[in-house]
């Protein structure tokens, strides 16, 4: 059985705004693999995977992710593309005036969703899934930070995403808690045969959990076959 591809890049650049952040860039990531993107701080990572969510254009080059071309991408066509993604942050965003139910319940109604009962037991489908169900009522400012980033993960996967893209979602957190995040992304990546492109510079959750690595740095983009000793 053929393995697709969930994201195509070729001799793209990145920019942001005006200025090249990344230029000759190609690379492929397939269906329920796990990669991966490293580089120091402002080394266009956020850059690269803002443009593959759409937050950027892709100005040169050839990409398309989930199928749809980024090259071609209309501002109103956005949200189709983000429906087969879910996508991470360091900093959880999530929203501060309401529960962790009505979160999700949010992004649900925003892309589409319409029956009440179908909504209900998606959310609790997603957050039993990464341990939060019990915790549906209650407010993120009551969370814990890693419970925050579980939740986050449950809304990445609200609609039974094709890619998940995470931009250090580790980074906020305590090594212990780290770790209970990596576990999770691998799990949910595993069990529901999602690719998963992972911006982080935590080189001992890379050496934790081996797997492909792709790296930014210098203005160009690598793939990397040595292991990681620095």
């Amino acid at each position: 059985m053929e393995v697709k591809n969930v994201i195509e890049v070729n001799q793209s650049s990145i920019y942001q705004r005006n200025h090249l952040v990344l230029s000759d860039v190609n690379f492929t990531l397939a269906e329920g693999e796990f990669v991966y993107l490293i580089g120091k701080t402002g080394s266009g990572k956020s850059s690269l995977l803002k443009v593959l969510y759409g937050d950027l254009p892709l100005k040169n080059g050839n990409g398309k992710v989930v199928g749809m071309d980024l090259k071609t991408l209309k501002t109103s066509k956005i949200p189709d593309l983000r429906r087969h993604l879910g996508i991470v942050f360091q900093d959880f965003q999530l929203l501060t005036d309401r529960s962790v139910e009505e979160n999700l319940k949010f992004v649900l109604k925003a892309t589409g969703w319409k029956d009440k009962n179908t909504i209900e037991a998606r959310i609790d489908e997603v957050l039993d899934s990464v341990g939060m169900l019990s915790k549906k009522k209650m407010m993120p400012f009551r969370l814990s930070g890693g419970e925050q980033q579980r939740v986050s993960i449950a809304r990445a996967l609200l609609n039974h995403p094709e890619l998940i893209l995470a931009d250090e979602p580790t980074g906020n957190l305590d090594p212990e808690t780290s770790n209970e995040i990596m576990n999770l992304l691998l799990s949910v990546s595993k069990q529901n045969n999602c690719a998963v492109l992972m911006a982080t510079h935590d080189y001992d959750i890379i050496r934790r959990y081996p797997a492909r690595k792709v790296r930014c740095e210098e203005g160009r983009f690598l793939e990397v076959t040595e292991e990681l000793i620095d």
